[in-house]
């Protein structure tokens, strides 16, 4: 495997008989609105079909950012860094969380109209972002050999470690004795009287009348189990670390031709922003309507490839029986190979832009499967059409740093209580009710 270093947890030995909440899927999401959950009184499992955060929660970047957010996102992006705030005294760990700041910087005028826009729209929701000169710039990176005509900085914005921060959400789960399940996957849910009453894993079943679904880039494929239909799709996203090296920046670096996020360790995560991978699959032409605009708008960043991915989507059942083996144990975790074509073109790009770097040493290499939307919005709610079934997915690249907010408003509205945000942008209805599907425009 190359999956990047992460903190190991070992889950408990047997499924409960009984739960209020069952939570599906172990990343960030998941952990949090189990952590939220309990934290209201109610009785959680959470349960994780391979190890916990090991797929995206652990293979992002590590940023933590308001800046650039789709504007639906920004009530609940300003609620997540809060919740980032004090994730140390709730989980009883350092999980690297710092507000060092985040920049963007571009030598392309177009790019500076459009940040320009955004600071606009961050003063009206009192976030911190504001437009940086080129000199300005010269004086935050004094070891860059760059011609940026500017940039955009929200130093309010932070970092933290991925490998840590979703292990220690889950052990927070198990503190308030919450049940915490790993190599252990949910194969369905059995319903009564047209409602949830049991949730069927392959060590037994659990019975419950509230399920949360927070299961990234399987999500589609489990809701299609139970006749459901969401738009999703996956791109494939690679990442580096290095080994310590001079400090250039303390938080994250948006440049052209690389993104940069300092470690805790004295290292950096490094990687190429919309350097990804769309591997076209059945569900790329049943979902090309919603998704075109989408497409049309990242094509230019995008590698198409058609092959072996194609034929295995195309032979995946989506009714397989509960007392057999579920395509989540077929496949315990996604890690797809590296692109080392985009890694290498990033640090290349960021060697030239800080020659001090010329020397540091990759630590490690990685792949990862991001999961989309056609409007880059997560789905954050109900899914009516199956009473007492909720849904955390769908947080197309964005999630790491929204996480603690998505996960405290998922487990509001699964308990019933008063949501922290407007939940009516992440709504499930949306992708079928005629509701334009569209992008922000900044």
């Amino acid at each position: 495997m190359t999956s990047p270093p992460l903190d190991s947890l070992a889950g408990d030995s047997q499924v409960p008989t009984a739960a209020d909440v069952v939570v599906i899927g172990g990343g960030i999401v998941g952990t949090s609105a189990a952590l939220s959950l309990a934290e209201k009184g109610l009785r959680v499992a959470l349960v994780e079909k391979g190890a916990i955060g090991a797929e995206q929660s652990s293979r992002n970047w590590g940023w933590c950012r308001q800046q650039g957010r789709d504007r639906r996102e920004i009530p609940l992006i300003k609620h997540s860094l809060s919740e980032w705030d004090r994730l140390a005294e709730r989980t009883g760990q350092d999980v690297g969380f710092r507000r060092k700041g985040v920049v963007w910087v571009t030598d392309d005028p177009a790019q500076m109209a459009t940040w320009e826009r955004w600071a606009g729209e961050a003063r009206r929701h009192q976030i911190d972002s504001h437009i940086v000169s080129k000199a300005e710039l010269a004086e935050m990176f004094p070891d860059a050999r760059a011609d940026w005509i500017g940039g955009i900085a929200t130093p309010s914005d932070g970092r933290a470690e991925p490998s840590q921060a979703t292990p220690a959400l889950a052990n927070a789960v198990r503190a308030k004795g919450g049940h915490v399940l790993t190599q252990c996957a949910v194969r369905g849910v059995e319903t009564q009287g047209g409602a949830i009453s049991h949730v069927i894993t392959e060590w037994g079943s659990i019975a419950t009348r509230l399920v949360l679904l927070a299961g990234g880039a399987w999500s589609n494929l489990f809701l299609k189990r139970h006749g459901l239909d969401m738009p999703q799709l996956c791109v494939r996203a690679s990442v580096l670390r290095t080994e310590p090296g001079p400090a250039v920046t303390q938080g994250g670096l948006g440049a052209p031709g690389f993104s940069l996020r300092r470690r805790q360790d004295g290292g950096y995560n490094l990687a190429l922003a919309g350097g990804v991978t769309f591997d076209l699959v059945p569900d790329a032409l049943r979902y090309m309507r919603p998704f075109w605009s989408a497409f049309r708008a990242e094509r230019g960043s995008m590698r198409l490839s058609f092959g072996r991915e194609f034929t295995r989507a195309l032979m995946q059942r989506t009714d397989w029986p509960f007392d057999g083996v579920s395509p989540f144990e077929a496949c315990r975790i996604l890690d797809p190979a590296p692109d080392d074509r985009v890694l290498d073109q990033a640090m290349a790009a960021l060697t030239q832009a800080f020659p001090i770097l010329a020397g540091i040493k990759v630590a490690q290499r990685w792949g990862g499967m991001i999961d989309v939307t056609p409007d880059a919005v997560p789905a954050i709610g109900p899914v009516e059409e199956l009473p007492g079934l909720y849904i955390a997915t769908g947080f197309s690249g964005h999630g790491f740093g929204i996480g603690p907010g998505a996960g405290r408003l998922a487990a509001d509205l699964v308990a019933g209580d008063a949501p922290i945000v407007d939940p009516e942008p992440f709504r499930f209805t949306r992708f079928h009710d005629g509701t334009p599907l569209h992008l922000d425009a900044g």
